[in-house]
């Protein structure tokens, strides 16, 4: 079943299954983005779509030109005068996080003695993990198309599953820790009124015209296009192996900013839907398979992982019970780094605060930006 239509197809119904069981059964808690990479893992683990070994042009096609395009349309809804919304603790706990983060792959390359286990990738691995639980899986995919670490199946694979597997579970962690620990520190956060922010949540459904449409894959595309060139141009100007993902970066913040983008519909729509597709390969390359394939390495990358993700966590949720943050808002933050700013506004619906929705979006959009940098800064900087 290798048809590129039937891929296609096979990954889009998935995407369409996984929002209708989030907005009808009870798993609504676990959220589309989380619904839809179990999903396709199933799938392709059943031998229904291809898996990570034995890939397809679909697959190559998004992580190509979908991913790079998800993480433009997405950024087009960072407002940085919005930052403000998140409020100090919010921001504070969340830029906490992804110190958390940076100090965990760099504990985490010396542990496992980096540089033997993992050989020449271990840069590359140590600022895609760093990426990732900064601002979700998009960072991981951009930098690890940089130093072309998925043509090197297996391990790729392997990374990929440990962190799906550790990824779900941090949310389940980030859903039961605020209950646990309120109970041994009493929350000292204010829940402010759901009327102050009313009316201001992005709608889950826009009506988007031809005009705005085409406007957006106009602007995407010509980015991706600049960008690619831009790269080129540095690299053979001054020896610069310059990220082109970088450039998207900078290109969507800037562009954000103007009010003429602004009144764009279908930015998010594009987005989440973008995001939704690159989610569902990501859960095709879930292969169980693939740590029985790559042996005891798939017991290095876990516990490389597990310590990147331990060390985040006791230094967002240590540090922020010392300054007596609220529970719920450390919890977001936390989850807005390690999953991104879909999992982080799954996570304040889950938790019951609306009043954190529109903040766990911002700092989560924030994440989305930040985290690539900090992961190539890790890779080719502190490593």
């Amino acid at each position: 079943m290798s048809n590129p239509l039937w891929v296609l197809t096979v990954l889009v119904v998935n995407i369409l299954i996984s929002e209708w069981l989030e907005n009808h059964t009870f798993l609504k808690h676990m959220g589309t983005t989380l619904l839809v990479i179990i999903l396709t893992a199933v799938v392709a683990n059943l031998g229904i779509i291809p898996s990570a070994t034995e890939s397809s042009v679909v697959y190559e096609g998004i992580f190509t030109f979908i991913a790079p395009l998800s993480v433009f349309f997405l950024l087009l809804d960072v407002r940085l005068v919005d930052l403000k919304k998140a409020g100090l603790p919010m921001l504070s706990m969340f830029l906490l996080g992804a110190v958390g983060t940076s100090l965990g792959a760099l504990m985490a390359i010396w542990v496992v003695n980096g540089p033997s286990v993992f050989g020449e990738h271990y840069k590359a691995l140590a600022g895609m993990m760093t990426g990732t639980y900064i601002g979700g899986s998009l960072n991981f995919n951009a930098i690890a198309l940089h130093y072309g670490v998925m043509k090197e199946g297996g391990l790729y694979a392997g990374t990929v599953a440990v962190d799906n597997i550790l990824t779900a579970t941090w949310m389940v962690a980030t859903l039961l820790l605020p209950r646990m620990l309120g109970k041994i520190w009493k929350r000292v956060g204010n829940r402010a009124s759901t009327r102050d922010i009313e009316g201001k949540l992005p709608e889950a459904r826009e009506m988007v015209s031809i005009w705005s449409l085409a406007v957006l894959l106009a602007l995407g595309g010509g980015s991706l296009l600049f960008a690619d060139w831009l790269a080129v141009a540095l690299n053979e100007a001054y020896g610069w192996n310059f990220p082109s993902i970088l450039i998207v970066t900078t290109i969507a913040l800037g562009l954000a900013q103007f009010k003429g983008i602004r009144e764009l519909q279908g930015s998010r729509l594009l987005g989440l839907f973008t995001v939704y597709l690159f989610l569902a390969v990501i859960g095709a390359f879930c292969e169980l398979a693939a740590l029985k394939g790559i042996g005891e390495l798939a017991i290095y990358i876990g516990l490389f992982t597990l310590i990147i993700v331990a060390v985040h966590g006791l230094v967002i949720f240590g540090v922020g019970g010392l300054l007596r943050q609220d529970w719920d808002v450390v919890a977001i933050a936390s989850q807005a780094n390690v999953g991104g700013p879909s999992s982080a506004m799954a996570l304040a619906k889950s938790l019951n605060r609306e009043d954190l929705l529109l903040p766990s979006i911002v700092i989560g959009s924030l994440g989305t930006g930040l985290g690539t940098y900090i992961g190539f800064l890790v890779a080719e900087v502190l490593l």
